[in-house]
């Protein structure tokens, strides 16, 4: 089975303890992190994770795996990004 395929069956969970230890299964890439904001790629759309002292505690890729601690105030999924890509996939897409 190709790379691709086996991420595309990800499934996405999401285990959140009081507010200070959130687990999320279904990962395919991080794509920013800072300790107020983390910004996911998961198998159902772009989740943002927005708190106080985020740290990403385990980062798993092969599993879509990952476990942040901090104070968690909200986890919103974004719309779909149109225009993924460079200039001309906008364009002509």
């Amino acid at each position: 089975m190709p790379y691709e395929e086996a991420r595309m069956e990800l499934n996405h969970h999401l285990i959140l303890e009081d507010r200070e230890k959130l687990t999320v299964s279904g990962v395919e890439e991080v794509e920013s992190f800072d300790e107020n904001t983390i910004v996911m790629d998961t198998a159902q759309g772009v989740l943002v994770v927005r708190g106080e002292e985020l740290h990403i505690e385990k980062l798993s890729l092969d599993g879509g795996d990952l476990k942040v601690e901090g104070m968690i105030e909200s986890l919103v999924y974004e719309a779909p990004r149109r225009g993924k890509g460079g200039f001309l996939s906008r364009l002509l897409g």
